[in-house]
């Protein structure tokens, strides 16, 4: 869970800022829109994309592929409850189901002003018939505004083109997408922003519109600064947003040429693989990698010969191979089953492979247990730990003898909170 939220929020942080600096200012409105809600779904689905920079390979000891075990235990510090993590999920828990309720209060409350008050057809929507004063505003396609204004006719043409932009261009999904977002991840203030600028650029997109429908700028500006001191924000509903009326008047004047368009396009694509490459690969055993592992592990069973004057083999170079009892799967199985994944590796998600090497006795013992390469936390002492209490093999043997055979294993460790 920590490696998704570090992962997705670093993506989001860096996508919205180059929308802030480069995009916002441009008009460029629909292309925009999908730019932010893409940057949304990019960024919660990053974490679980991988990419292997280089083969995967096991270690190899004279041409014999050995494979790894998977390691995914958490560990248990004695019998204590982890109480810290209940409370954390309860205060989450309690977080999400009261803001799940307020936007389910909401919801109800938009569905009982369109049961409770008279409502018309009008072009692809239906307008909502409000007896309270209120700006026109939009939610999927209905447009609420005042019963007395309307039948009045003082809502301008401009006003209705704005809210009916909004219904065609079908804006209140994004709305609720961000808003179940901002529920479920109430804790990242990131989605606020994101809110915002989505909501900005809806207004974007509807001025445009007007502005190309009627082609009388100065009266619909007047118009929105008119209306501005008189707006009341609604929650869920497209809203004739005046809190941003400033932008929204300098936009209208703008001008984006195709070219500059096409350029700020065409250079997004580098951002979103730079994202890709420092988030999602996983650096794997190069060749060269496993050749020096290979290297350790011989000199390791020079060093066996020397010290101990009693011959070693090499597990490839004999007919009748060492064996654990059961099969090398039972033997994972007891590693699996017998790891204690250190606490500061589960906080830090840590991943990746640990190559040991180790001296199968004639009785069947382990003995010489060494590290040819860890990936540190704790993790490496654990695995040689294990390795040193594992349970007798079926010793090697030579022309029926049994003998002392170099063995040497790469142990995948994978770490999580989860």
């Amino acid at each position: 869970m920590t490696d998704f939220i570090i992962k997705s929020t670093l993506s989001l942080v860096v996508l919205l800022t180059v929308y802030f600096l480069f995009l916002e200012k441009e008009k460029m409105h629909v292309f925009n829109r999908f730019y932010l809600l893409f940057s949304l779904a990019f960024s919660l689905l990053l974490p679980f994309i991988t990419i292997e920079l280089t083969s995967t390979t096991h270690s190899i000891f004279n041409g014999k592929t050995l494979p790894g075990m998977l390691i995914s235990n958490n560990p248990v510090v004695g019998d204590s409850t982890p109480y810290f993590r209940i409370i954390g999920w309860s205060i989450y828990a309690s977080a999400t189901l009261f803001l799940l309720l307020r936007f389910v209060r909401n919801l109800r409350e938009i569905s009982y002003k369109i049961r409770n008050n008279q409502t018309e057809l009008f072009h692809n929507s239906k307008l909502v018939l409000l007896e309270e004063k209120a700006l026109p505003h939009t939610f999927l396609n209905y447009i609420f505004i005042n019963k007395e204004d309307y039948l009045n006719r003082k809502i301008e043409a401009e006003l209705f083109a704005h809210e009916l932009t909004h219904v065609r261009q079908k804006h209140s999904f994004d709305i609720l997408i961000i808003e179940i977002l901002k529920t479920i991840f109430w804790f990242n203030p990131i989605f606020v922003f994101y809110k915002k600028a989505i909501q900005l650029n809806h207004e974007f997109l509807a001025d445009e519109k007007v502005v190309k429908s009627y082609n009388n700028v100065p009266f619909y500006q007047s118009l929105l600064i008119e209306k501005a001191s008189e707006n009341k924000t609604i929650y869920l509903a497209s809203n004739l947003n005046y809190l941003v009326t400033k932008k929204r008047l300098i936009m209208m004047t703008k001008n984006t040429t195709m070219a500059k368009a096409l350029f700020k396009k065409i250079a997004l694509v580098p951002l979103f693989v730079l994202i890709i490459f420092f988030s999602c690969n996983k650096k794997t055993p190069k060749a060269d990698d496993d050749m020096n592992v290979q290297e350790k592990v011989n000199n390791t069973a020079d060093d066996d010969k020397t010290n101990t004057h009693k011959k070693v083999y090499n597990s490839a170079g004999i007919a009748q191979k060492p064996d654990f009892k059961g099969g090398i799967s039972e033997f994972y199985a007891y590693v699996g089953e017998n790891f204690k994944m250190p606490k500061q590796a589960i906080e830090a998600n840590l991943k990746g492979k640990a190559f040991v090497s180790f001296i199968i006795e004639k009785d069947g013992s382990t003995s010489n247990v060494k590290l040819i390469r860890g990936i540190g936390m704790g993790t490496d002492e654990e695995a040689l730990r294990v390795i040193k209490e594992s349970p007798k093999w079926i010793p090697g043997e030579v022309d029926g003898i049994p003998v002392r055979v170099l063995y040497s294993l790469p142990i995948t460790i994978r770490a999580s909170e989860e």
